[in-house]
């Protein structure tokens, strides 16, 4: 009997275990509140000020609305954590960007396809390109650990067996650029609906060729039978989705704005922020501090207006580094506006009593955004 209690309580306990792992799915029906695992990324989620944002946050969101969920996020920091998660069934879906592929299928279930996109390879210009995939051999090639990239690198293998490649355990993709731009990788594989938003943030960064034909972006739900019901409630979601075009205009509001961004002036600003921020960053956050200001709205503005350069003019006849005109200079007591410290707190000044001028019943942040018009075309033209 003294051998046989270990074993039965062994056995007791997974039996519990197993049975707890599709708790989550009946708790879904009474507490309605729909745990999903996602990514920290500009792509799928993250906080736009104190606010979440992003492309997968925001279907989610039309999705929990639409069918009276509440909505948490669980953050994972790596592709296979946030796998991790979905397989121990510890949230209920994973919306991450995640492509449909051979090996996840036999894992999860997907839903229907809201989105697709190519895996592109990249590259820092300047350096040599790769055109074929035989062209990536003895190259330092980089994709995400448990990357569905890492998974079609496999498959590429059987047909170029001297392939070889390095997969960095993070979440993002931002990761890999960033490795490629310092050239510490020469080469990276991530998706190109990433690569399009992302972009402007490494300009330097180019797409060399797309290893496959595009693929499908689904939301992932573990392989149980309790699953089945939210399954089939995303489908028929994103199916009206598509009807009503609630599902373009998100897609629009995310990934149709970047053909407006300069690739120029994104490479001009990445230069800057490394080479000119560093001297006047104290200066800034010291004059910023002084008028309860963020400091980086106050390099933001002073980029926008001089690009950091204290001795700038223009015809109109405004200069350094707030572009402060001879009149506005005279009213806020600047006596030399091509002094960086005077510009600054001229400029922070300016700004604050512009917000102070505003209708009391102009809220932020749409105080802010009429402020800073007001600063470019005067308070009366707004």
């Amino acid at each position: 009997m003294a051998i046989r209690t270990p074993i039965l309580v062994l056995f007791l306990l997974a039996t519990t275990a197993g049975c707890s792992s599709d708790d989550i799915f009946r708790d879904l029906a009474t507490d309605r509140e729909l745990v999903v695992a996602t990514r920290n990324s500009p792509t799928t989620y993250y906080f736009d000020g104190d606010q979440p944002a992003g492309f997968e946050y925001d279907l989610l969101k039309a999705f929990a609305d639409a069918r009276g969920y509440r909505l948490r996020i669980e953050v994972a920091f790596t592709l296979e954590e946030l796998l991790g998660m979905l397989d121990e069934q510890r949230v209920h879906l994973a919306a991450a960007g995640l492509t449909i592929t051979p090996e996840r299928s036999k894992r999860f279930q997907a839903t229907s396809p809201y989105l697709e996109q190519s895996p592109l390879v990249i590259y820092k210009s300047g350096s040599r390109r790769p055109r074929t995939i035989e062209d990536l051999v003895d190259r330092d090639l980089v994709v995400l650990a448990g990357s569905s990239h890492a998974e079609l690198l496999h498959r590429l293998r059987k047909q170029v067996p001297q392939l070889t490649w390095r997969e960095v355990q993070a979440g993002d993709t931002l990761e890999l650029m960033q490795l490629v731009t310092l050239k510490k990788a020469e080469l990276a594989v991530i998706d190109s609906a990433e690569f399009k938003i992302q972009q402007q943030l490494y300009p330097r960064l180019v797409a060399a060729l797309d290893l496959e034909s595009e693929e499908s972006v689904a939301w992932h739900l573990p392989n149980s039978e309790k699953a089945a019901t939210l399954l089939g409630e995303i489908n028929t979601f994103l199916a009206e989705a598509r009807e009503t075009g609630v599902l373009d205009a998100v897609r629009e509001r995310h990934f149709g704005t970047a053909k407006f961004s300069s690739r120029v002036g994104a490479f001009t600003f990445s230069r800057r922020v490394s080479s000119l921020l560093p001297q006047w960053q104290p200066m800034i956050e010291s004059v910023a501090a002084e008028y309860q200001m963020d400091w980086r709205l106050l390099a933001a503005v002073s980029y926008q207006e001089s690009h950091w350069d204290p001795g700038a003019r223009s015809r109109t006849g405004v200069e350094g580094m707030m572009m402060i005109t001879r009149a506005t200079a005279s009213e806020l007591g600047v006596t030399d506006r091509l002094d960086p410290l005077q510009s600054l707190r001229g400029g922070a000044r300016f700004i604050r009593n512009l917000l102070r001028r505003l209708p009391p019943d102009i809220e932020e942040p749409h105080r802010l955004w009429m402020a800073l018009a007001a600063y470019n075309i005067g308070l009366g033209h707004l």
